[in-house]
């Protein structure tokens, strides 16, 4: 499967938006794949992105070689689908889903981005120690718990900011009010003994200097 850039591949949804309501609408979505499942034949992939999981179906009697090409799409992939809406069938609708009464027969897929195989599974549920985690700090931001914390920031950051400008505050960061001086101390490289070749840098702290003595800081 060909690498591809998003161009018109915009999407017209999210992978968590979508309700019995959109049946029969051709949409665009665009996410990570969360999980491969092969049913006979049939692939159905859980398209992830911030917003939610939408199933999406690759039926080898409407399309075989694309079905053949979503067999090779892995977990963390990032794709883009072009599809049709569709309730899904009787007895098979997921209420644990927002989505889950409908899914997405795909008609075109673009792989976006490739991925190695992740260290962890990118779900609250995982197994994973707390470093190895924070190693691969940037997947464990993808776990819904944690990304749901992210937008709770946002959003409580985002009120007090609103009410205080409402107020007439200004925003302005220490940054803009100061500017850099030689004064009486130099930037200082330290190295590491843990890490080695790697550096601390520590400009501007004279006070984290070894005394004269050869004690600590």
């Amino acid at each position: 499967m060909k690498l591809e850039t998003l161009g018109a591949w915009q999407r017209s949804h999210t992978c968590g938006e979508l309700r019995s309501s959109n049946n029969n609408q051709e949409v665009t979505l665009c996410g990570w794949v969360h999980r491969s499942r092969n049913h006979g034949g049939l692939i159905f992939i859980n398209l992830r992105d911030r917003y939610g999981i939408t199933q999406i179906v690759f039926d080898p009697a409407q399309n075989a070689e694309l079905t053949a090409s979503a067999s090779e799409l892995k977990s963390e992939y990032v794709v883009a689908v072009k599809g049709l809406v569709r309730a899904r069938p009787q007895g098979q609708a997921n209420s644990e889903m927002p989505t889950g009464e409908v899914e997405v027969l795909a008609a075109e897929v673009k792989l976006l981005n490739s991925s190695a195989v992740p260290p962890f599974v990118i779900e609250d549920n995982t197994t994973a120690s707390e470093e190895l985690r924070l190693k691969h700090r940037y997947l464990d931001l993808r776990r819904p718990a944690l990304a749901k914390n992210i937008i709770l920031r946002h959003k409580f950051v985002l009120a007090i900011r609103n009410y205080l400008s409402a107020q007439d505050f200004l925003e302005i960061e220490t940054p803009l009010l100061t500017r850099s001086t030689p004064e009486g101390a130099r930037d200082y490289l330290v190295p590491c003994r843990v890490h080695p070749g790697k550096f601390y840098a520590l400009p501007q702290s004279p006070h984290l200097q070894a005394d004269p003595d050869g004690g600590g800081v």
